[in-house]
């Protein structure tokens, strides 16, 4: 890759992460009626989906560990843990899916897939945090939160992808 092209490559990455940035903080603004504990939306993910639709997996995963090291570094171990493993873990199941079935998976398919490998991986470690304790019950509620989640995040990104191609695409190679 040229010192050009890297160049773009840091700068669409360094953008990505701050409208990540921006969209988690808006998010943490808004309201969010559910029966479990610490429910989002999921807007930043918007950035990552863009990114591992458009630029390539390795800047999708890199947006994952970025999240999670702000987390760790804005709101401590726990919320940096929480955010790492339930980002990587969305990445990598979207990449498998995008591997597996190609052109046929939807946008929306991909978003729930990974809001609800989301909710697994910070399950996963909220579990090795405590455990002791159960978290059996909260997983009806998370599956039907990843699914809507997945849902109003995906026709985002469907709904603001005129406006972004308006800027043109990238014109730099693609890792996925």
């Amino acid at each position: 890759m040229s010192g050009r092209a890297l160049v773009r490559r840091v700068t669409l990455d360094g953008a990505l992460f701050a409208l990540a940035v921006v969209l988690s903080v808006v998010e943490g603004m808004l309201p969010m009626p559910a029966p479990v504990p610490g429910v989002r939306l999921g807007l930043a993910n918007i950035a990552v989906m863009y990114a591992l639709l458009f630029v390539g997996r390795r800047d999708a995963l890199t947006l994952a560990v970025l999240k999670g090291l702000f987390a760790f570094v804005t709101r401590g171990v726990v919320a940096g843990a929480l955010s790492l493993s339930g980002g990587a873990a969305s990445v990598i199941i979207m990449i498998i899916l995008m591997a597996a079935f190609r052109e046929r998976v939807s946008y929306a398919m991909l978003s729930v897939a990974g809001a609800l490998a989301h909710n697994a991986g910070q399950m996963a470690v909220v579990k090795f945090i405590y455990s002791s304790l159960t978290l059996a019950a909260y997983a009806p509620a998370l599956v039907i939160s990843g699914i809507a989640s997945g849902i109003v995040t995906a026709a985002i990104l469907r709904a603001l992808l005129p406006a972004v191609r308006r800027f043109g695409r990238n014109g730099y190679g693609s890792d996925g």
